[in-house]
């Protein structure tokens, strides 16, 4: 199987490097109050692996330090963390955008009832997993009555006005295919979601973002476990799109992982691919000069993110 270095000089686009830093990704751990089939994070809630305060301030300095636009703040579950609403609170009052990858059902924890008000009191851009509009699906791969939660949630979100016009509050959401597959186009699916999420629920949101499922952790025992492995990483090679290059996110976008050691995206992070030697290997060492005219580590799971219309944090890429 070519190598996806070797694929980019075949079609003239390698080595990959960044084209500047405009998002500081940070992953506060991976604590989580689910266990879904697809993660590629493998978190659950038996987790130990958690972002301290110290990290997060020293997150909180290069913010303050330069100018890097969004911050997105992901997990496992995110809000589980105990410094992510200092995170969230710290960093719009830098004047930052900022994101919640959330998974909907941790506002039915104890003790968080009260996020989505305070998602929406600091203006935090949500962007939450629903890996289908129809409750099979959503159950088979996240588990049993998360799909209800999923909807109730969200119902929770509209009142508040996310995903109404004209709040300027943002609700996203994303899908990611049951198997060993690509996913359909993000328009055509879209529009699907808001019409049956809509009559159904009247739920409203703003976009529809496509994600491919990595082979990574969790998601690739399950392609073993299937002897889906090879069939699937020759599709993702087989459908490589060179238009999507350009708009990886790896190229503007920089992983911090709980422990603040930092990375090229979020994936490589779960595969324990720091960022290359010469470069500060962590966040109290962040140089953004630095960072942005990097070379990029790639691997063979990199074909996920430019398989078909693309895959990145932003959804399709193409």
């Amino acid at each position: 199987m070519v190598g996806f270095e070797e694929k980019l000089v075949q079609v003239g686009q390698g080595p990959l490097e960044a084209a500047g830093v405009l998002t500081l990704q940070v992953n506060v751990g991976k604590l989580c109050n689910q266990t879904c089939r697809h993660c590629h994070v493998d978190a659950g809630p038996t987790r130990t692996e958690v972002m301290t305060r110290e990290t997060a301030e020293q997150v909180v300095a290069v913010l303050a330090r330069y100018d890097i636009p969004a911050v997105d703040i992901t997990g496992g579950a995110p809000e589980l963390n105990p410094n992510f609403e200092y995170l969230v609170r710290e960093s719009r009052a830098l004047g930052r955008r900022v994101i919640d990858r959330s998974n909907l059902t941790v506002f039915f924890v104890d003790g968080k009832s009260h996020l989505p008000e305070f998602l929406r009191d600091h203006q935090v851009e949500i962007i939450a997993s629903l890996p289908c509009y129809l409750e099979k699906n959503v159950d088979a791969q996240r588990g049993k009555g998360v799909y209800a939660k999923s909807i109730e949630a969200l119902q929770w979100l509209n009142r508040l006005g996310y995903g109404r016009p004209k709040t300027g509050l943002v609700l996203n959401l994303v899908y990611n295919p049951l198997g060993p597959s690509l996913p359909p186009p993000q328009g055509q699916l879209e529009e699907d979601y808001k019409r049956e999420l809509g009559a159904r629920f009247g739920i409203t949101f703003n976009k529809l973002l496509t994600l491919t499922n990595m082979p990574i952790s969790r998601f690739l025992k399950d392609l073993l476990k299937q002897r889906a492995y090879e069939r699937y990483m020759e599709l993702l090679v087989e459908k490589f799109n060179a238009d999507t290059v350009e708009g990886v996110m790896c190229r503007t976008l920089v992983s911090v992982g709980w422990d603040g050691t930092l990375y090229d995206c979020d994936f490589n992070q779960m595969l324990d691919l720091p960022v290359d030697s010469g470069l500060p290997s962590h966040i109290r060492d962040f140089d953004a000069y630095l960072f942005a005219r990097r070379r990029i580590r790639t691997g063979i799971h990199c074909f996920g993110c430019t398989a078909g219309a693309g895959s990145s944090c932003g959804g399709a890429l193409a």
